[in-house]
């Protein structure tokens, strides 16, 4: 049987793009670049930082490591997809983090209570492809969730920008060691809120 190919789109929000809250820099050239992308798949789900109540992942004073300036909140037009993103073949949207940090894609749910894992294999699908925002974090965090959950994970880097070349170094590393494949030169490094 052919192996059934879903997109993974992550995170590509507003207060993820240049003038949010938490911006990486290239965010809306990821939101484009996507866009493009997007007719080569018949599958293609997306992933949304959703936050209400994060508890100590949103800070005042934020290290940037495990505490973050306050983004994505549930209802906000920073938790809106960036405008050049189009959503219109979205098949379903996984929202995460209502009451936790919740880096990964795979910790959503859609609307209805269905957690991406089971989306995928309720639909067939057994090889993923990960774009969006930020490849050393929610990317990586997707990407990694997606092999241990026994999907063939491949991050395409020209749809995605990083916050820092020390964090996408670090996860990169990680991500390779796990078997994750990639495809493509990383679209931008840096955040534009350091």
């Amino acid at each position: 049987m052919k192996s059934r190919r879903a997109l993974i789109v992550v995170d590509v929000q507003n207060d993820f793009c240049e003038g949010g809250s938490l911006a990486v820099h290239g965010g809306a050239a990821v939101a484009d670049a996507v866009t493009r992308l997007l007719p080569e798949y018949s599958t293609i789900v997306a992933t949304r930082d959703y936050h209400i109540d994060p508890g100590a992942h949103f800070s005042d004073h934020p290290d940037f490591v495990d505490s973050w300036p306050p983004h994505c909140v549930a209802h906000t037009d920073g938790a809106g997809f960036h405008p050049s993103l189009n959503t219109e073949r979205f098949a379903a949207i996984f929202d995460k983090g209502a009451y936790s940090a919740a880096y990964s894609g795979f910790e959503g749910a859609t609307h209805d209570g269905v957690g991406l894992a089971d989306w995928l294999r309720a639909h067939e699908i057994s090889t993923v492809d990960v774009v969006g925002l930020a490849t050393d974090y929610c990317v990586a965090a997707t990407a990694l969730d997606a092999v241990r959950a026994g999907f063939d994970t491949r991050v395409l880097l020209n749809f995605t920008a990083a916050i820092s070349p020390a964090t996408w170094s670090a996860a990169h590393d990680a991500l390779r060691a796990a078997g994750v494949r990639f495809d493509g030169d990383l679209l931008y490094t840096g955040s534009t809120t350091e």
